[in-house]
């Protein structure tokens, strides 16, 4: 059976008639005059693959994400190592312009067989997943290329919470320090794409929106560990660093988060940090599904993609009569939206104020009365006088308030007692540059 192809550029005309020739492996269904037709044409289901044999400058990662998705695989032709490698990243198939027709006919019959591969590797993933990103579904667009960054062995770490304020981006902050603290290389991400508030917890001046400035890289297939390191900011405490990648300034500055983006920004993450800890948004509302175009930007998208990639969720909610039952609600939100999450289920701001004698009992008989099958793995008491001090001092509970009931809970949330008399030896060389800058 002959593949459709789409191709785009006028200058490789000799080429593409080439293929028309051939009768054979795929078949030329039309000629677009710039990469925005040619998009249209391979959304409309026109075709399977995509010939760009000129202006592959203009691809980007969520632009290859968009085609993966409606199962159309891209071949680009040009004569740089430098943009090869570029384009190989972003999951295109490269090749010379000198390629004969034969053989490009071969390299798109390779790139369309390795999309659908990796489509029924992402459903028998989806399947098969026992719970944890590392057995969970990959999107098609963002790691299905043909030639995807090397995985590292890094944990990502989700926190995520409902709608409200339960603490997520407290408890995220916190958790990366105590990792820290353990002679980890951390990662602390803002990707909370309505209200991010990291750097402010932290008292970074910075306006920089490095999260942004990382997505903008990874589209465009320019995110090494280097340029990581670079805009990642670093925060020293007594008892380690970490680096953080600040969130978006402006609530509307959304867009810049892709799906496909921020998946390689994570997998960069997991080749230079032990440990990535995300704080995510509370909104789980796969809201394309609104618009008349399912393939528009994503509003959630950030937190949608983080927590899909995440080893270990954290899901937050208060202990408190109106916390509870959005805790409740936001599970079975989470269930439907990340079918492989299984988080751990962290009550925060526990107080006998709010719950009665024994709060934590109290909690506990509640949760098995009317919660989700899910147990309630940690309690976090309510400590107002030390995370106020460690707020108005742009600080952390190791520093402000190392002797709280708050910070030990934090720190056994994450921190066995081995792992607070060792440093990692994962990634020594990274991990000490990554510690000490």
């Amino acid at each position: 059976m002959s593949i459709p192809v789409v191709t785009v550029g006028h200058a490789r005309d000799d080429l593409v008639g080439g293929l028309e020739r051939l009768h054979g492996p795929v078949s030329v269904v039309r000629r677009c005059s710039e990469l925005a037709e040619l998009l249209a044409a391979c959304q409309s289901g026109l075709a399977r693959a995509a010939v760009v044999a000129e202006g592959s400058e203009e691809l980007t990662a969520s632009l290859v994400d968009r085609l993966s998705a409606v199962g159309v695989a891209v071949v680009a032709l040009t004569e740089k190592p430098e943009e090869t490698a570029r384009l190989r990243g972003i999951g295109v198939a490269a090749e010379r312009p000198g390629i004969g027709a034969a053989a490009l006919a071969g390299t798109i019959a390779a790139a369309v067989a390795e999309l659908g591969d990796a489509v029924q590797r992402s459903r028998i993933g989806a399947e098969v997943s026992p719970g944890g990103a590392r057995g969970a579904p990959q999107p098609v667009g963002g790691g299905a290329g043909l030639a995807p960054s090397p995985a590292g062995a890094g944990e990502i770490i989700a926190v995520w919470g409902p709608v409200g304020s339960p603490g997520r981006t407290f408890v995220a902050a916190n958790i990366a320090a105590e990792l820290a603290a353990t002679g980890k290389s951390v990662l602390l991400v803002d990707a909370d794409s309505y209200g991010a508030s990291v750097a402010g917890m932290l008292g970074l001046l910075d306006e920089a929106a490095g999260l942004a400035q990382a997505c903008r890289l990874a589209d465009q297939g320019l995110l090494d560990a280097d340029a990581l390191h670079r805009i990642a900011t670093p925060v020293a405490t007594k008892a380690g660093t970490f680096h953080v990648l600040t969130g978006i300034t402006r609530a509307d500055r959304w867009t810049e988060l892709r799906a496909a983006a921020l998946s390689r920004v994570l997998d960069r993450a997991r080749e230079v940090a032990d440990v990535t800890v995300i704080d995510t948004g509370f909104c789980l509302e796969a809201d394309e599904e609104l618009s008349f175009d399912t393939l528009a930007p994503r509003r959630n998208a950030a937190t949608l993609r983080s927590l899909e990639l995440a080893d270990t969720v954290f899901a937050v909610g208060s202990a408190d009569s109106v916390g509870v039952p959005r805790l409740v609600r936001g599970l079975a939100q989470l269930e439907a939206a990340v079918p492989h999450a299984t988080p751990r289920v962290v009550v925060n701001k526990v107080r006998p104020a709010a719950v009665g004698r024994s709060p934590e009992r109290q909690l506990r008989d509640a949760w098995e009365r009317y919660g989700p099958g899910s147990g309630l793995s940690a309690f976090l008491p309510a400590d107002p006088d030390a995370a106020d001090a460690a707020l108005l001092a742009g600080s952390l509970l190791l520093e402000a308030a190392p002797e709280s009931p708050l910070r030990r809970a934090i720190a056994d949330l994450v921190c066995a007692p081995v792992q607070r008399k060792r440093r990692s030896s994962v990634f020594a060389s990274t991990a000490k540059r990554w510690s000490k800058s």
